[in-house]
């Protein structure tokens, strides 16, 4: 039995963690990407929010953030629509949060993996509101783990 391979879309706290940390969690994501065991789905404004952080932050680490993306086969969807906009903005009242939401509405992933706690990881309430889950690497790992050890009967 073949399963499902999970659509993932990373904040860019996740990529700027995996690209600062090899051992991490979100250098995992990256991993299983590569051996086509997820899929990483971006939209064009993540790519760039996170080449900007990189640039800023650790500018000796753009190649690193290219290999990454290049070896973790990211594929890159189209940005999102006003609709998609306005819809985050009624979840998300932080306007550069509500972007990245609405990226990730657009492209409608099975997971939303980020760090951020402040406006993502704690609103239990936006939680329920999305179609997809959210979580940190940790909590999407875990969950493959236990995906994977159910055994069919």
């Amino acid at each position: 039995m073949t399963r499902r391979v999970a659509n993932i879309y990373l904040d860019t706290s996740v990529i700027f963690a995996a690209v600062l940390s090899p051992l991490g969690g979100s250098r995992k994501l990256f991993q299983l990407s590569e051996a086509k065991a997820v899929r990483i789905v971006l939209g064009s404004h993540i790519l760039k929010e996170a080449e900007d952080v990189v640039r800023r932050k650790m500018p000796s680490s753009l190649p690193e953030l290219a290999r990454l993306l290049s070896v973790g086969r990211v594929e890159v969807q189209e940005s999102a629509g006003m609709e998609h906009l306005e819809a985050a903005r009624q979840l998300v009242s932080y306007r550069p949060d509500a972007r990245v939401l609405a990226e990730a509405i657009a492209i409608r992933p099975d997971w939303f993996i980020t760090h951020d706690k402040e406006h993502f990881l704690r609103d239990e309430n936006l939680k329920k509101d999305l179609p997809f889950q959210i979580g940190t690497p940790r909590d999407f790992l875990q969950a493959m783990k236990r995906a994977l050890s159910i055994k069919p009967i």
